[in-house]
């Protein structure tokens, strides 16, 4: 494998990696990295490259995995001493949130799977996401009632799965989505984004390895470098992109990434229309 065939794994992983947990929707990204760049490498088969997507994925998985490894263990109930706090985020909380996507996902995979992954539908849906991220800033801030993820209610995680079943459609944005839902039901942007980033873990890992089984036979031996530093590249990405993401959420919301949002929409629009 060339070294060019590696910058080519690496950029791919640094865009999934970059934009996965960020609310500008990674799987429009990829699918307009796809449409303009991906298919027109001599190297990859349709079928290697969406192996490949799946393989950079759970890259950012990882990353999430990382930096919430406390949580996660605490809702496992690995950690003593937490199962006896009564205010504190459940893995009943979780499930109730992952469950409306879930149901919608399966009954609907194979129609968006046909229907919607295009670079048309995904510039839809980075437009009207957008504006669902501005109201949430205009209309959702006033009044925040939870301060923490430990503070959601079962009501709230509900509320936002079913608004999570916007992001089935590429290019919404599952954390633009989720983060929006939480804000304009009176969550603080951290604690909306940290529960975006733990629901996100168990349904993308399972989808990951249900789609791993099905293209074990693509892990052959000219492309595993390939896919391995795409891997690498997606994990130490996701990991920047998380850390620095929390850090700046209360401060600077969701507008500018609306507007970022907004203008990629335009300009991919004007150069591949």
């Amino acid at each position: 494998m060339s070294l060019w065939e590696l910058l080519v794994g690496l950029i791919l992983g640094a865009v999934e990696g970059l934009t996965e947990f960020a609310p500008v929707s990674s799987t429009g990204h990829m699918i307009i990295v796809d449409d303009m760049w991906l298919r027109s490498q001599d190297f990859l088969n349709e079928r290697v490259a969406n192996t490949f997507k799946v393989v950079i994925q759970l890259g950012s998985i990882l990353a999430v995995v990382v930096v919430f490894r406390n949580r996660f263990i605490e809702l496992l109930g690995l950690k003593k001493g937490t199962s006896d706090r009564p205010n504190r985020l459940r893995l009943t909380h979780v499930i109730v949130g992952l469950l409306p996507a879930g149901i919608l996902g399966v009954l609907f995979e194979d129609y968006i799977d046909e229907h919607l992954f295009s670079t048309k539908t995904v510039l839809i849906g980075l437009v009207i996401g957008a504006l669902l991220m501005i109201a949430a800033d205009l209309f959702g801030g006033r009044k925040q009632t939870v301060e923490t993820v430990d503070q959601i209610t079962y009501k709230q995680a509900f509320f936002i799965g079913l608004i999570q079943c916007l992001s089935l459609w590429p290019g919404f944005s599952r954390s633009g989505s989720t983060i929006s839902g939480g804000v304009l039901l009176g969550m603080s942007y951290r604690a909306a984004a940290d529960f975006t980033f733990i629901m996100a873990v168990p349904i993308m890992a399972g989808a990951s390895f249900l789609s791993l089984v099905s293209k074990w036979k693509y892990f052959t031996v000219d492309v595993i470098p390939f896919f391995i530093v795409g891997f690498i590249s997606a994990f130490i990405f996701a990991l920047i992109s998380i850390k620095f993401f929390l850090q700046l959420i209360n401060r600077i919301r969701l507008i500018p990434f609306a507007v970022y949002r907004i203008a990629l929409a335009c300009l991919i629009y004007i150069l591949y229309f």
